[in-house]
């Protein structure tokens, strides 16, 4: 399979894409490294999927494996999992950050509501199962980017409203209170709309729905207009750019999607010393560190190299 690549543009088309939430980084040379560290003498490819937490995540390797010694090739900016997890397979690249839910449903196709609850059981099973694939998983983090709905914060104070059982109690007593926004991949998933209602119990009407680009859900939430409530993910930026509420999953509904560094066996086997650099990153990547780090792009407009250099010198990672 080949994939496409994203290649390096200017820094006013870049500052101009990140406003849109649809930017791209990197370039094919390597850079960096060559120290005396625990990877010196390495040579790595670090390659990332398109979107601007992806974008940042890479950035963070590409400079924690560089600090380490190693000549690292930033290969970031891949178009979409198919073609990311492609390059890992193929040889491309050497490590990308990938998610356990997606490990789960679409690298190991295993069907959404067959994943473990519990997020160390579902990153277990996927790293066991893909070692067949000779794809090693490194430490999952505790930022969990999976499925959520939001609505404005002061909106979840009025009506009382924390979690998704609260959410089902008003769709079932006062539909019009409890419109939605979604994009039409959520709106048809089986780990989506259709399952949040028959896990939680309810059926909202159509007419209470509007399907709209997920990207235009953060903004249009704060308004209401046209929906109180909406689909986001949850360690998303714009969370806190829109001063939204996440409700919480009280049943446990939604896969788990954490993120955790996927690497060639043949990689890490010749450099063990990887997983030395990057699980100590994993450690501190929260949902709430992540989103905090996703906002500095997605909301202030930063380049993700230069927010990763900053989240890496202050955690202590790297310098």
């Amino acid at each position: 399979m080949t994939y496409v690549k994203i290649r390096p543009i200017r820094l006013l088309v870049l500052l101009a894409a990140l406003s849109l939430g649809a930017t791209a980084c990197g370039d094919d040379g390597g850079g960096g490294g060559g120290g005396d560290g625990a990877l010196s003498g390495a040579t790595l490819a670090v390659g990332s999927k398109e979107f601007n937490e992806q974008l940042l995540l890479g950035q963070i390797a590409i400079k924690a494996l560089e600090d380490a010694g190693a000549e690292v090739s930033d290969e970031t900016g891949i178009q979409g999992t198919d073609n990311t997890r492609a390059a890992l397979t193929s040889g491309e690249i050497d490590l990308y950050w990938e998610y356990t839910g997606t490990g789960w449903t679409t690298h190991l196709e295993h069907a959404a509501g067959e994943a473990p609850t519990d997020p160390a059981e579902l990153a277990t099973k996927v790293a066991e199962e893909d070692a067949a694939n000779d794809v090693a998983w490194l430490d999952p983090a505790g930022a969990n980017n999976t499925y959520g709905i939001a609505l404005a914060a002061d909106k979840a104070d009025e009506l009382g409203i924390s979690t998704l059982s609260d959410y089902a109690e008003l769709a079932n007593s006062d539909p019009e209170a409890a419109t939605l926004c979604a994009a039409a991949e959520f709106l048809d998933r089986e780990d989506g709309w259709p399952g949040v209602e028959e896990a939680y119990a309810f059926d909202l009407p159509d007419a209470q729905i509007s399907e709209v680009d997920v990207n235009v859900v953060y903004a249009r939430l704060p308004k209401g207009d046209p929906c109180v409530f909406g689909e986001i993910f949850q360690t998303d930026g714009r969370i806190i750019g829109n001063d939204l509420t996440v409700l919480e999953d009280d049943k446990s509904f939604f896969v788990k999607y954490n993120i955790a560094m996927t690497v060639r066996q043949e990689t890490l086997d010749e450099y063990p010393e990887i997983e030395e650099v990057l699980n100590p990153i994993s450690e501190k990547l929260s949902n709430e560190k992540m989103t905090e780090l996703n906002a500095r792009v997605d909301v202030d407009g930063e380049l993700p190299e230069d927010v990763a250099t900053d989240f890496l010198e202050e955690e202590g990672l790297i310098g």
